[in-house]
C-alpha cells in the first residue's frame, strides 16, 4: 500500500495515523533518516535501526560473540590495558 506525507512547516513530515500504529511510532519517538544507494530517503524507527546493526554485527562477529568480548579484545587498541 502506498501513503501519503505531508511536509508542514518547519519541514516536519506527518507520517498517517494507519502507518505510525502499524509500527508503533509515538509523539517524541526518535526516527531515523537516511539516504538511499539509489538517491530516495529511507525513514525507520530507531528500534528498527538496532536490529538491522545487530543482525549485522551477527553476521560479521558471530551469534555468540558479546560486548565483553569486544572491550576485552580491543582495550589494548584503545589505550587502556585496565
Amino acid at each position: 500500500m502506498t501513503y501519503h506525507a505531508k511536509v508542514i512547516a518547519g519541514g516536519k513530515i506527518v507520517i498517517p495515523a494507519d502507518l505510525r500504529r502499524e509500527f508503533g511510532i509515538r509523539d517524541g519517538d526518535t526516527l531515523v533518516v537516511a539516504r538511499d544507494p539509489d538517491g530516495g530517503l529511507s525513514v525507520k524507527t530507531f528500534e528498527q535501526v538496532v536490529r538491522e546493526t545487530q543482525r549485522e554485527a551477527r553476521a560479521i562477529f558471530g551469534p555468540d560473540y558479546t560486548v565483553e568480548q569486544f572491550v576485552r579484545e580491543n582495550r589494548a587498541d584503545w589505550g587502556d590495558e585496565g
